[in-house]
């Protein structure tokens, strides 16, 4: 079984020298040795500071102001409730295995395949560029605010120069210092994080302690326009310090309009704004390819992250409610600068955040683009993300994603493409609840997380929550992400991705096929539900592929196995040879592209292997009730490897990749007059054992010479009709009579009227032939089978013909009941009865090629439909084995010439005139 990494070689426990090593290239862009990150700096800081973003110093009077305390608090636990049930799934599935570089992206693929993780992953990637070029652009916003030369309010310095063209500028130059410092290397980065992380802090600190030591005080507002463009009278929002009025004014809604952009607020829209500055739980888990203990460190620290940023939040709702009334909050969102002890901290806890979301997003693209570039699921395009340096620092993909990110700055406003940014994160995280929910429905052994605090109902309410949400903070970004990854994910699958990764979507197919077929009840079958199952067995499928198409047809949705039996015995071989066999049986199974599985087995003798077969193929309910076989007559075996397009290989023997073709996987085909595995004997053995076990048998002879249209899988309306003949009559028996209701008999015309079914033989127009008893009169028979067909809905044309005494059998009519092959009669007079049962049958061929009585010498000259496939009855095998060689020569004379042909003996019920 084939396996990207195996878990136990990925722990080597002693090198050749009895020291403990780890295993190379388990981890990120350089292995072992670009694991250098701890917890806090790898995991804990980064996704604190993505967390917090600039809305912890320039949101939080506008999420309390607008929605009051109550609502506001109700927002915040329901975002971290979506927020937690996620970071859940992320802690089970990384401490499932060894968490390699670029973090949700590797989690998704390994778990989902290569067409939704890389889909989700180039999408995470995506809101990771737009995401660094929105924080980016905030902290140029933020600067020129105060710094800007049209900067407004009394404190701003107005040196800077403004305008689209200055912005980009500005932009670009901090673009170049957060990118300098990623392509420098994990190292730079976490130090630049940890002191980002303390001036952060410093200010919140300050921020906090300011709530205590400032005493009430009233804050000048902005000037606002007034409605004819008239400046409106000075405005005082007041910092009333602790006071119990001031909080209970506080605690209802207060939605009015936002006066940075005019629009009245809801509560979904407060809502969108506060979740969007939470999204940021994945920014360790990125760095997944520098940590030194991934699987430890990645659920350690995002919890620790997602509970202090939990805390803190709270804190400043509370001392917010407490201190300023709700005219500060609304119409002053950076009312932290008013009331700080030091006004400029504030700033600098501002512009770090901005600084630090940027890097973390930069930093973060570029290891999940490493990772799929590493894993080339979009070819060329991404492979300059390969380069590393000798440290293992992915600089390639840290110089792909800045000028992504250059190209994102070159738009400017990016007011719209905020909320797309939070959709695709929210599609991500959607997509790491649904590989745990997938992975713990899967019911999988090796699915044994250490974190054990989840369960499918947190991971399926994740998913759910994900979704609502996308569509709450925008709905046409929500769609327009799904379809998105739709596309992605076609494009994926049409290139093709490694197979090597395992996927779930087995292990649940596994799971729910295991439950269905548990409930698949054989005492519970009803004829009117019958379907047949096939058991084919094959000797070569180089002279056998025609046969292998048309069993497919004949399934009609059923049971088909191929089954092939290797002769040999396990005693006297070192190891099973079948094992190695099954790769190229499965290919054969793609290539002819058949649905049917794979069964193979070691016998002594080919006989007893298909006793094998009929016995343990299948499983429940869904077990084989038809062996086919080839017909067994002396025409040389011919290899349709060479004459089919799908079989088709480049001269050399090798497949792209690598892989042996399949024409040498097989053996090429016998020899004419050369050894047969099986016997006469053993091949009417065979048919007769499956008889025994209550199985209906098939023998289809010169099926080469079905037209390739009638074996295709399209529709074969456009070809030439043909004739499909059935005979649900034993020739070999001399007398008539009503054996066309016989079960066996039914089972041809149940079998015919499926195989009218399939689109390729759409055109063809069945006919049955019902021979007339010695003493009947011609059209009562008929009548009665065209009531029997009537109620069986089989639309057939029916026509009578003599056969017995009338046929010239020479039977005298007082002989006793019973056919010529259980019989005693001499071998004259049974090759005598086949040859003249198989010369009525070539001529009722002939006459429907005629085109009327007599043929074309005897008709109108136009030329008929053919007959394409023609049914017969194929009678029980002697009781006595000797008379087995003498039975399969009957067969062989009464089949001779008549092209395609399956002869057919029915042991079970198929047909029901029932609703």
């Amino acid at each position: 079984m084939a396996s990207e990494n195996s878990p136990l070689l990925a722990y080597r426990l002693l090198g050749e020298e009895g020291v403990a090593f780890p295993a190379n290239g388990a981890g990120g862009p350089g292995g072992a040795s670009a694991r250098k990150l701890s917890t806090f700096l790898g995991v804990v800081v980064p996704t604190v500071l993505s967390m917090f973003s600039i809305v912890v110093f320039l949101r939080i009077g506008f999420v309390v102001g607008h929605a009051g305390l109550l609502q506001a608090l109700a927002m915040l636990l329901v975002a971290y409730f979506i927020l937690a049930l996620t970071v859940l799934s992320v802690c089970a599935i990384a401490t499932n295995g060894a968490v390699r570089g670029g973090g949700a992206y590797f989690m998704i693929s390994r778990t989902l395949g290569p067409e939704v993780g890389g889909s989700i992953g180039l999408m995470f990637y995506l809101a990771n560029v737009c995401g660094c070029a929105v924080s980016l652009l905030g902290l140029v916003e933020a600067v020129l605010d105060i710094f800007g030369a049209d900067a407004t309010g009394s404190s701003g310095l107005r040196v800077l120069p403004q305008g689209y063209g200055w912005s980009l500028l500005y932009g670009s130059v901090l673009l170049g210092l957060v990118g300098g410092v990623c392509t420098l290397g994990a190292g730079l980065y976490a130090r630049a994080s940890f002191l980002t992380f303390l001036l952060v802090s410093g200010s919140l600190a300050s921020v906090l302690v300011s709530f205590v030591a400032v005493g009430p005080r009233n804050i000048p507002l902005t000037p606002r326009p007034g409605p004819n463009g008239s400046s409106l009278p000075p405005q005082f929002g007041h910092f009333t310090g602790f006071n119990s009025s001031t909080l209970k004014a506080n605690l209802g809604a207060g939605y009015a309009k936002d006066y940075t952009t005019g629009a009245m607020m809801t509560f979904a829209s407060v809502f969108a704004v506060l979740f969007n500055g939470c999204t940021g739980i994945m920014a360790g888990a990125n760095m997944s390819g520098e940590l030194k203990d991934p699987s430890r460190a990645i659920p350690l620290g995002t919890i620790v992250a997602v509970a202090y940023t939990f805390f803190i939040y709270i804190l400043l709702f509370f001392l917010s409610s407490f201190t300023c009334d709700r005219t500060l909050l609304q119409e002053d969102y950076g009312f932290f600068r008013a009331i700080s002890l030091w006004p400029p901290l504030v700033l600098i806890g501002v512009y770090a955040t901005s600084l630090s979301a940027s890097m973390s997003s930069l930093i973060g693209a570029s290891r999940i683009l490493h990772a799929l570039a590493q894993d080339d699921l979009f070819g060329v395009i991404l492979a300059p993300a390969k380069v590393v340096s000798q440290g293992g620092n992915p600089w390639g993909a840290v110089l792909y994603s800045w000028a992504l990110v250059q190209l994102v700055l070159l738009a400017g406003k990016l007011n719209t493409l905020a909320a797309v940014v939070t959709v695709f994160y929210l599609v991500a995280y959607a997509a790491v609840d649904l590989s745990c929910l997938s992975l713990e429905w899967a019911s999988a052994p090796n699915f044994r997380p250490t974190f054990s605090l989840f369960s499918w109902h947190t991971c399926l309410l994740g998913v759910a929550s994900c979704l609502l949400m996308m569509f709450l903070i925008s709905p046409g970004a929500a769609g327009g992400s799904l379809l998105l990854m739709g596309l992605l994910s076609a494009l994926l699958t049409a290139r093709g991705g490694p197979s090597s990764w395992g996927y779930v979507s087995q292990a649940l197919l596994f799971h729910q096929v295991r439950k269905y077929l548990l409930r698949l009840d054989v005492r519970k079958d009803h004829v009117k539900f019958w379907r047949p199952q096939l058991l084919l067995l094959v000797g070569n499928p180089r002279g056998a592929l025609p046969l292998l198409r048309l069993a497919n047809q004949l399934k009609k949705g059923g049971l088909y196995v191929l089954g092939h039996v290797t002769l040999g015995d396990l005693d006297c071989l070192p190891s099973d040879p079948v094992q190695p066999q099954y790769g190229a049986w499965l290919s054969l199974v793609d290539r002819a592209q058949v649905k049917a599985f794979v069964d193979l087995t070691l016998s002594p003798s080919v006989r007893q292997g298909a006793q094998h077969l009929l016995r343990i193929s299948g499983l429940g309910g869904m077990k084989p009730n038809t062996l086919v076989l080839g017909f067994y007559d002396d025409a040389a075996p011919q290899d349709h490897f060479l004459t089919d397009p799908a079989f088709s290989e480049p001269a050399g023997g090798t497949q792209e990749g690598g892989t042996p073709a399949l024409s040498t996987l097989f053996p090429p085909p016998r020899a004419p007059g050369s050894p047969r595995a099986l016997t006469p004997q053993d091949y009417v053995a065979t048919v007769a054992d499956a008889l025994k076990m209550n199985k209906n048998v098939v023998l289809a002879r010169a099926c080469g010479a079905l037209p390739p249209e009638r074996l295709s899988r399209g529709s074969g309306g456009t070809s030439q009709p043909h004739h499909v003949d059935v005979w649900p009559l034993n020739l070999l028996r001399p007398r008539g009579g009503p054996g066309y209701v016989d079960v066996c008999g039914l089972f041809l015309l149940q079998m015919a009227t499926i195989l009218g079914m399939v689109p390729a033989w759409h055109s063809a127009r069945l006919r049955i032939f019902l021979c007339l008893g010695p003493r009947e009169a011609p059209g009562a028979a008929e009548g009665r089978l065209r009531a029997l067909l009537s109620q069986l809905r089989i639309r057939a044309e029916v026509q009578e013909v003599v056969w017995g005494e009338g046929a010239g059998s020479g039977q005298p009519e007082e002989e006793e009941e019973g056919d010529f092959v259980n019989s005693g009669r001499g071998d004259a007079e049974a090759e005598a009865l086949a040859c003249s049962a198989n010369a009525l049958v070539r001529a009722q061929q002939a006459r429907g090629r005629g085109g009327g009585p007599g043929g074309p010498e005897g008709g109108n000259g136009v030329e008929g439909p053919a007959t394409a496939l023609t049914f017969l009855y194929l009678p029980r095998p002697p009781a006595d084995s000797a008379r087995y060689p003498r039975y399969l020569a009957l067969l062989e004379i009464l089949s001779r010439d008549l092209g395609p042909t399956l002869l057919i003996h029915g042991v079970t019920p198929v047909t029901c005139t029932d609703l």
